[in-house]
């Protein structure tokens, strides 16, 4: 069989797919994943600041309640961050592609790192020309980050080996829980402690008094914090070699992937620079993105995870941005105009932090220890169906939930929904588009994907901003919406839809690289496959 030829073809790729974990899979895993701790702290930790922000900008003394951001500049701060992610989830995953994945993985980091500093030097003489300049460092920011999904998915793949490949790819992603939940952690903090040293009286008891001056120091701290994990990492993102796969399969280097994976794997490795000029010759899967042999071969894949993670970003995005609007509608967190603006963002920081412990983090782990084992096709479904049910479950008894003593379960049935988001398609979207594609396409394929998850989250975003307004008392600049308990219905059908395009979506758990993107297969192979069926794994 062709496949087990391929097998025998490069030492290096049998060496990787069959190695036993090690040091270096963990180093590997630690380096990519707190690139996506940070990912997650600066994409998350704007909604803790953002009634903040309306606070010390937008307060008019004459009204009775204290300032909120204008809806445009609210959807702004909000989503002008995804904007930057989905085209750098294009650029760089093209990039990465083109020049490698160790080349452009440090100009992402560095992004980041710079673009964090700069928010929160955001200074400025009026709100406008402040929040003006906040939003164009945040989309920056966005860019570098989005940078970091395709690259980071990518290497891990490619260094991993086959049979644990998966929960090593989801243990990366598994950091943006930690992001969130660091994100909330170091809010609390900061506003417990500037609420110790300057506290002040409730807005309505003193509308001027109620958000002291150093509040402003608050929400910029916050926001420059995020760069710390990433700057911290920085020197051994840039010691990381080259992934062995694209030095020999793009590349064409076999001398130079055998010699950068003794290292790592610290075994000797036969370079075989003729068996992949062989392989090279014998194998015609240079085909292009745009091709109809790529159509054919890996165009419903794409599709697949494309829809998949566009669907997911819709429902997991909005709820995570605005947990402070459904819980304060719920009257989990009390009314503006009876908190001062430190307890305000003290309370919204501590309601996510609790639903990101509860909810958030559990459910990447669960993934990251039972992807291997049930694959992530059966994971992907059980997610998505989940979701959908729990978000019924708030929708169809929303006003039940809303009445007083049902808050708890409110909340509990909203971590749910997290439980299984990121048990499910929120961690499998993230995994399988950086497994099934060719090496020399893996990048670029997992940058279009993630940038169909980002325009979810965009719609996400920035519709759920509008939509879950109350139909007969929307807040001030806005107009009325359908409410939140339509909303939901509308997030719940979104789940179901993604549990039905997850059937376009191929099972990769236990295959290597090759076998999934059809670069074990030859001409002989390729022609017998009859329009792919050869490299179109089970489904279930």
């Amino acid at each position: 069989m062709a496949r087990q030829e391929q097998q025998q073809h490069l030492q290096v790729l049998s060496a990787l797919d069959a190695a036993k974990t090690q040091w270096y899979h963990f180093t590997a895993i630690v380096v990519a994943g707190m690139g996506f701790f940070t990912d997650a702290y600066d994409l998350f930790c704007i909604s803790l600041v953002t009634k903040l922000l309306g606070r010390i900008y937008y307060t008019d003394l004459a009204k009775e309640n204290p300032g909120s951001l204008p809806p445009n500049v609210a959807a702004a701060v909000n989503g002008v961050a995804f904007c930057g992610t989905l085209a750098g989830q294009l650029f760089f995953g093209w990039l990465g592609d083109k020049l490698g994945r160790k080349s452009v993985y440090g100009m992402t980091l560095l992004m980041m790192v710079i673009c964090s500093i700069a928010s929160g030097l955001s200074f400025s003489h009026t709100p406008t020309s402040v929040m003006a300049t906040l939003c164009f460092f945040r989309f920056w920011l966005g860019f570098g980050i989005g940078g970091d999904y395709p690259l980071s998915a990518t290497i891990m793949s490619e260094y991993a080996n086959k049979k644990t490949r998966g929960a090593f790819i989801a243990a990366v992603f598994a950091m943006q829980g930690f992001g969130i939940l660091a994100g909330g952690i170091v809010t609390l903090i900061i506003s417990s402690a500037f609420r110790a040293g300057f506290p002040a009286p409730a807005y309505q008891d003193d509308r001027a008094g109620s958000t002291v001056r150093q509040a402003d120091y608050v929400w910029r701290i916050i926001l420059m914090l995020g760069a710390m994990p990433a700057l911290l990492t920085y020197y051994w993102r840039m010691k990381m070699p080259e992934t062995a796969r694209y030095t020999a399969l793009v590349a064409k280097n076999a001398k130079q992937a055998a010699a950068d994976m003794s290292k790592v794997l610290q075994v000797e490795i036969q370079e075989e620079q003729d068996k992949l000029e062989q392989m090279v010759t014998r194998n015609s899967s240079s085909f292009g993105l745009f091709s109809r042999q790529f159509a054919r071969r890996h165009g419903l894949h794409l599709v697949g995870t494309a829809t998949t993670w566009f669907l997911l970003d819709i429902a997991f995005y909005s709820q995570n941005l605005f947990q402070k609007d459904i819980f304060t509608s719920i009257n989990w967190i009390p009314k503006a105009k009876t908190m001062s603006a430190l307890e305000e963002v003290f309370r919204i920081a501590r309601a996510q932090t609790l639903i990101a412990l509860c909810g958030t983090v559990p459910g990447y782990w669960f993934t990251v220890f039972l992807i291997d084992i049930v694959g992530r096709f059966a994971i992907q479904l059980l997610g998505f169906f989940m979701m959908t049910v729990f978000m019924l479950g708030l929708a169809v008894p929303y006003h039940h939930w809303t009445t007083k003593g049902n808050h708890i379960g409110f909340v509990v049935m909203y971590a749910f929904t997290f439980f299984f988001a990121n048990f499910g398609p929120n961690s499998t979207t993230f995994i399988v588009p950086a497994e099934i594609f060719p090496a020399r396409l893996r990048s670029t394929c997992h940058g279009i994907s993630a940038a169909a998850g980002k325009a979810g989250a965009i719609i996400g975003s920035f519709g759920f901003l509008y939509a879950a307004q109350d139909p007969h008392k929307p807040d001030a600049g806005y107009k009325p919406g359908i409410g939140v308990r339509n909303s939901l219905f509308v997030l719940a059908g979104c789940n179901l839809l993604g549990f039905i395009c997850t059937f376009l979506v191929p099972e990769s758990k236990g295959k290597s690289l090759e076998e999934m993107s059809g670069e074990a297969e030859d001409d002989d192979d390729e022609v017998a496959a009859a329009g792919g069926a050869a490299v179109r794994p089970q489904t279930a």
